[in-house]
């Protein structure tokens, strides 16, 4: 079946249009609702800046990490020789309850890295740790384990899952939809045919087992976290055009979670956040799937109440894991704040949902906010393995790398921790490229403003961006490639902005630029045409929804914080707002309980205790 499935593949049975240029193995289904396309990640690449610096620390660790390690717990669990290998501490420690989860995060990145950079390091690690697994999914009969079964701890967790007596902490089919992406990634980015094999199998175990449990049994199983099962499985769906993956996905409907949100009822209050925010990543693609549309309603009022009521002003969202009330903020600034993986799925969540609408600015403002306020920072810029925090605090006074355990803030290390938050920032900076641009029949969408090289292959172009943003508020796009070629550039204007222009080789644009809208730019190119984009950047405060007396400061997209070096902070200083001074670009200078307090950037607020929300009083200076 595997054989001939893969042959359909290959001769483009069904194959959406546009498929991803690029991609060594592109989806076959038409997906449902979709008026816009992402560009495969092997199609834009980033130039230069802060974006790139993660990147390449992340690939260096990458590189680095020793594969013979990854792969213990695997052997060790399907009766295999370790080869002498050393075993991981933290997450991926032999006696850790879900140990191997991360392993599918690294499938992940190095499957980017191969697409980004054609990097063939990363690509034989890939297919190598592949490999691997294949032999110890072929040794399940010996080990006692259901065909296609692969995991780092026994098959007897999932019948304990079942009954209902599993006590250990384990979540066992999070750690599988964690394999099953990364299996995926290596199928679809490099075109591993083993890697398809391997997936295929281990999906026609979760098949089996799942379709033997009634209705009420699935469901009492799905109050133990479960990853995005739905969302993985419905990918699997739209890789192949085979239904039995879809009926496996919605076996993962979760009907606690999907029924209110699909009568847009907010019942997240106590709910462990980064537990529900991959299902509904999975009902928009079991959306993009059937057609149904209380899927997109599920995924579309999840985003709705999570960005507008549940989230910080840097763009993450939850406090110690969970989510509280709706606009509970202020009384929330812990130092377990904004846990890392969150943010990865909404940002996930953000993209299923603009391609269904991509007249909306509002998902990726979202997403501008979230990538550079809380991703970009979460990664320490002086460690050259570019390791991360789990949380990000929020509290007076918090600072990046310390608190206690795995939670505050601690960073992550090569061997020893491998947290969730490690998985998914592995997987972010090696994929920052991948929301830059969009496109359709006849526009390029520029979402992001970075500096970056398109490849429209499509269209037999090039588009280089280049900026210095948000240190600065222009950028410059230069086209290249055949003339005389119609049609649209589409320019998010964020609803910030106020007064953006916009020009074509130096002459301003009599077009709308309305802030909150796409700038339309319609013209038949010619080869070296340059548009420069500009978005003059303001200060603003950004309120707590539950308290208009504590705020953020923000100048244009950026989240400013305050610098207090070592001293210790109790509560939340006063900022008199007319004391702001810029001082040079994203410099400033402000009073806070009567004392001078520098104001920068919180993604570079790295090294020292910060402060992020204020009780403020008087009005900010005019422009």
């Amino acid at each position: 079946m595997v054989n001939s499935l893969f042959l359909a593949i290959c001769i483009g049975v069904g194959l959406s249009a546009p498929p991803a240029a690029g991609q060594a193995v592109p989806p076959v289904t038409t997906e449902e609702g979709v008026s816009a396309y992402a560009f495969d990640i092997s199609q834009v690449t980033l130039s230069s800046g802060r974006w790139l610096d993660n990147q390449q620390r992340t690939e260096a660790y990458l590189n680095d990490i020793d594969v013979e390690r990854l792969l213990y717990n695997y052997r060790a669990n399907h009766q295999l020789s370790t080869n002498g290998a050393a075993s991981n501490g933290g997450w991926d420690a032999p006696d850790f309850p879900f140990r191997t989860h991360m392993q599918g995060h690294f499938l992940t990145a190095w499957s980017h890295c191969y697409a980004v950079n054609d990097d063939n390091n990363c690509r034989d690690r890939a297919t190598n740790f592949v490999a691997e697994l294949a032999k110890c999914q072929a040794n399940n009969e010996a080990a006692g384990f259901s065909s296609g079964y692969l995991s780092g701890f026994p098959e007897s967790e999932f019948a304990a899952l079942e009954a209902g007596t599993l006590t250990n902490g384990n979540v066992p089919y999070y750690v599988v939809h964690k394999l099953m992406a990364g299996l995926l990634d290596v199928w679809q980015h490099i075109g591993d045919t083993t890697a398809r094999d391997v997936l295929l199998s281990l999906a026609g175990w979760v098949d089996t087992r799942t379709s033997q449990l009634s209705d009420s049994q699935m469901q009492n199983m799905l109050a133990t976290e479960f990853g995005g099962m739905n969302e993985v499985l419905a990918d699997i769906y739209h890789q192949t055009g085979t239904k039995q993956w879809l009926t496996a996905a919605q076996r993962f409907d979760h009907a606690a979670v999907f029924d209110p949100l699909a009568s847009n009822k907010d019942s997240l209050d106590g709910l462990h956040a980064n537990t529900q925010v991959p299902k509904w990543i999975g009902a928009a693609r079991e959306f993009k799937a059937t057609g149904m549309t209380r899927y997109r309603d599920i995924a579309q009022n999840a985003w709705d109440m999570t960005v507008n009521t549940h989230s910080y002003a840097i763009g993450g969202n939850s406090q110690a894991e969970h989510f509280h009330s709706p606009n509970a903020i202020a009384e929330y600034l812990n130092e377990d704040t904004c846990e890392a993986c969150n943010t990865y799925n909404m940002l996930k969540l953000t993209r299923e949902l603009w391609v269904m609408d991509p007249s909306s600015v509002s998902y990726f403002d979202y997403y501008e906010l979230a990538l550079m306020n809380h991703l970009i920072g979460q990664q320490n810029p002086s460690d050259s393995h570019g390791h991360i925090t789990y949380f990000t605090p929020l509290n007076p006074g918090g600072r990046r790398g310390v608190g206690p355990a795995w939670g505050g803030g601690t960073w992550s290390t090569d061997y020893e921790s491998f947290w969730c938050c490690q998985g998914t920032g592995v997987e972010t900076n090696t994929k920052l490229m991948d929301s830059i641009y969009f496109y359709d029949s006849s526009s390029l969408y520029v979402n992001l403003f970075a500096p970056s090289v398109l490849r429209w292959t499509q269209r037999g172009l090039t588009v280089t961006q280049t900026t210095t943003y948000p240190v600065t508020d222009t950028t410059t796009l230069v086209v290249n490639g055949t003339g005389d070629d119609d049609w649209a550039m589409r320019i998010r204007i964020p609803l910030w902005s106020s007064g953006a222009e916009v020009s074509v080789n130096g002459e301003k644009q009599s077009i709308s630029t309305e802030s909150g809208t796409y700038a339309v730019l319609s013209r038949s190119w010619s080869s070296g045409d340059t548009v420069t984009i500009r978005l003059p950047m303001q200060l603003r405060t950004v309120p707590a929804n539950d308290n208009a007396t504590i705020a953020a400061i923000a100048f244009g997209p950026v989240i400013l914080c305050g610098n207090y070096g070592s001293t210790s902070l109790s509560s939340s200083p006063t900022l008199t707002l007319d004391s702001i001074s810029r001082s040079s670009e994203l410099a400033f200078t402000a009073t806070a309980n009567g004392q001078s307090v520098d104001l920068s950037p919180f993604y570079d607020a790295h090294g020292y205790n910060y402060n992020v929300y204020w009780e403020i009083s008087g009005q900010l200076p005019s422009a």
